[in-house]
């Protein structure tokens, strides 16, 4: 049994605070309680162990008994967990920057990413084709070619895209049928089996879900959503507690790879944090409709 080591723990936490939050040196002593030339220290210190290198390594004992359990729990093949996030506002862009660090020491030259809609996994997609050696290739595996464009900030965006050439939800479900019908959606789905790996986000059911805040669904369309049992959705196909999706007309209306699918795709990794998304994710994971899951340590704690 391996024994916790506090000075371990310091250093890999000042290290993500410092390099992957861009905190400075003093927030970090006031943070963590320490002077700012301890901090100074431990940073130089985590360096010369080997903590820090190309990303940060994940070896705290705490943290890896609690993705021991979720991967238990779960029937999971692995999971990753980072610190919590300082700024409230910063948790998305968090669990983003860990799942590209966790993406891109799998990925070569000819992989292929099949890739969910959602701001967490538009983040990912873009630090992926940043800073990636590589030239990856992103699948979408849903509808709505905007939200899997690069973002204004990456002008050396490098990737190619194979998107679905068409919106994420329609007026009615016999447009939907005929678009899907479309040879040019058929030649993009065929892609999405052989995929090496796919990245998909969680949503949960608040005022600040994506798919709300972006105006693709009403008010009335999401409490009505609710009220039949959804408590969150994945690819946009609302599910419920237990994982299963929950009958509505907007279902028909949608155009994303059915979760049956997803089930039988190798390597689906789950990236989503945040108190309000833990019904959401408990759910996605009940429905065994991922592979590896990437959060942060207080909603890791949450559902355990």
């Amino acid at each position: 049994m391996e024994i916790y080591d506090y000075e371990e723990s310091l250093m890999a936490k000042t290290a993500w605070y410092y390099y992957s939050e861009n905190m400075t040196q003093q927030n970090i002593s006031e943070v963590l309680g320490i002077s700012r030339m301890r901090v100074i220290k431990l940073l130089e210190k985590a360096k010369q162990s080997g903590i820090i290198q190309f990303r940060i390594r994940s070896n705290i004992d705490k943290r890896m008994q609690l993705e021991q359990n979720l991967i238990e729990k779960f029937d999971l093949k692995d999971c990753f967990i980072v610190p919590d996030s300082i700024q409230t506002l910063a948790v998305n862009e968090n669990v983003a920057r860990a799942a590209a660090m966790y993406i891109s020491n799998r990925i070569n030259a000819d992989t292929f990413i099949n890739i969910g809609y959602g701001d967490t996994t538009g983040r990912i997609l873009n630090h992926l084709a940043i800073n990636t050696e590589y030239t990856p290739s992103f699948v979408s595996l849903t509808g709505g070619v905007s939200y899997y464009l690069p973002n204004a900030s990456s002008s050396t965006f490098n990737s190619r895209l194979y998107l679905i050439p068409s919106p994420l939800i329609t007026s009615t479900k016999e447009m939907t049928s005929a678009i899907k019908a479309e040879k040019s959606v058929k030649e993009i789905e065929q892609l999405i089996p052989s995929s090496h790996l796919s990245v998909v986000g969680i949503g949960a059911m608040n005022p600040k879900a994506t798919i709300l805040q972006s105006g693709i669904l009403s008010q009335n369309e999401f409490l009505i959503l609710e009220n039949n049992g959804a408590v969150g959705d994945l690819l946009s196909h609302f599910i419920d507690k237990n994982g299963d999706v929950v009958n509505s007309s907007l279902e028909d209306r949608t155009i994303s790879t059915s979760l049956d699918v997803v089930k039988q795709l190798e390597n689906v990794i789950g990236v989503a944090a945040g108190q309000e998304k833990v019904t959401a994710i408990r759910s996605v994971l009940n429905g065994r409709y991922l592979d590896v899951l990437i959060t942060d340590e207080g909603t890791a704690n949450s559902l355990i």
